[in-house]
């Protein structure tokens, strides 16, 4: 009988002395430092490329060094305080915003848990360290993190500020629902919530294979987590100037940024860990026995992370930024309702698959429920729109919406609608319909093109 949910061995962690702590905070920390400042060059190279431009290339060979040069230039930047802002809140903003995220890397894997690697002759593995319930101290970081936002917004004492730490809330709030439902059919079928235990799920399979639709719905909602483009509405220039940055500037605005990024190197190593296979060679490198021994994890993760991030990039120089309420929309609407609808289905396959049902067992229950969701769903859809006929036709008919009644113009109320704008054909139109009419239809055409003959001449005229 398969085990639905069990806990993890994590007793390879919390044994190493103080140095090796210390060193392995140390290599994490760069190690994320790091792939931020490739992750700002690299986003601005690649949107270069796909919009025919050369990008940054005046700091270091191939402009390398940008994101330095950025951070230089934002360190001697005046810092300016707004004379109406909270300031131990307005200061502290930037800092609780950017130090939740560097929090989330301490449980991702970097290497198996069962194959120590030796430093300094001290063998360890190569992940800072675990938890039995690693996603959920995930999610509870990227939920601190938005307090940032909000107090930014809120600390400024500004309008568009505001706004922007408004929508941040609602936008964290919504798609974490969505986030958090995903990783529900990933514990699942893992039975771990220890980010160790859920790559070692992957042995055979990686998730993104086991679960598509939970993958799917990870990867809108990560974007919308990270407040990136398309779905970077708290600091829409389009209509709140900067949002919660706009009050910002010099290194505190260096901090928000810098937050941003490292919060999508986070998600993305979430994504690698959680349906990617963590540290996993792909195949056919994975063919090869010492693929997954020793240093070699990091090398495959590490390509992995930075596909999921040019990912990011590439939809960033693709879709357009859609507005909030379709957004809101999306999330709600959408991606709740269809993680719901996976998770049951992904519930009762595990339950059939502990009872020991063969495939073709449970492949049958399952068809066999869709369609009676689907049968259940056209007889309401029937339904409701037989009641909506009715009720219409039982309702008198309103007179036509004029939006002039009261002396000046007033929009339509829902449900109403404007009555077309009156437009006097062109004179292209009058001419081909003059021309067209037959000699004995009236003399009114006749009219009309004696009135336009001296417009035309007139027109003749100043051609002349």
């Amino acid at each position: 009988m398969t085990v639905l949910a069990q806990e993890a061995d994590l007793s390879m962690f919390g044994n190493d002395p103080f140095w090796l702590i210390l060193l392995k905070a140390v290599a994490v920390f760069a190690f994320l430092m790091g792939t931020v400042l490739i992750s700002i060059v690299m986003e601005r190279k690649v949107l270069g490329w796909m919009q025919l431009r050369i990008g940054p290339n005046r700091n270091g060979p191939w402009g390398m060094l940008q994101s330095l040069a950025d951070g230089v230039k934002l360190m001697f930047k005046e810092d300016i305080v707004v004379k109406g802002a909270d300031k131990p809140v307005y200061i502290l903003a930037p800092i609780l915003a950017t130090v939740p995220a560097f929090m989330a890397i301490a449980v991702i894997p970097f290497g198996p848990a069962d194959d120590p690697v030796s430093i300094f002759g001290t063998e360890t593995v190569l992940q800072l360290t675990d938890l039995p319930v690693a996603l959920l101290y995930v999610l509870a970081t990227g939920a601190i993190a938005v307090y940032g936002t909000v107090l930014a917004g809120w600390s400024s004492g500004s309008t568009y500020p505001l706004l922007g730490g408004v929508r941040a809330t609602a936008q964290i709030i919504s798609y974490e629902v969505a986030m958090g439902l995903s990783f529900a059919a990933v514990f699942l079928y893992s039975g771990s919530m220890s980010t160790s235990g859920i790559v070692a799920a992957q042995e055979d399979r990686w998730f993104v294979i086991l679960l598509p639709v939970s993958f799917l719905i990870y990867m809108i909602a990560m974007v919308g987590e990270a407040h990136r483009p398309p779905f970077d509405m708290p600091e829409s220039e389009g209509d709140l100037v900067g949002g919660y940055l706009t009050e910002y500037s010099s290194i505190k605005f260096a901090f928000f940024m810098m937050s941003e990024y490292i919060h999508m190197v986070t998600v993305s190593a979430l994504m690698v860990t959680i349906f990617l296979g963590g540290w996993r060679a792909p195949a056919p490198i994975s063919w090869w026995d010492a693929a997954n021994t020793g240093w070699w994890p990091i090398l495959w993760f590490t390509i992995k992370l930075l596909a999921v991030m040019f990912f990011f990039v590439w939809i960033r120089g693709t879709l357009p930024r859609v507005r909030y309420d379709q957004f809101m929309k999306l999330g709600w609407k959408v991606l709740i309702p269809v993680a719901l609808v996976w998770l049951m289905l992904v519930a009762t396959v595990r339950a059939f698959q502990n009872d020991g049902r063969s495939f073709s067992d449970i492949l049958l229950w399952v068809l066999g429920g869709v369609v009676a969701l689907l049968l259940v769903s056209l007889v309401i859809d029937t339904l409701r729109d037989r009641s909506e006929r009715a009720k219409a036709a039982a309702e008198p008919e309103e007179p036509d919406f004029d939006p002039m009644a009261g002396g000046f113009p007033v929009p339509p109320k829902p449900g109403q609608t404007l009555p077309p704008v009156p437009r006097r054909p062109s004179r292209a139109e009058r001419h081909r319909a003059t021309v067209a009419a037959p000699s004995g239809a009236g003399t009114e055409p006749e009219d009309e093109a004696v009135h336009d003959a001296p417009s035309d001449a007139r027109k003749e005229d100043g051609d002349a």
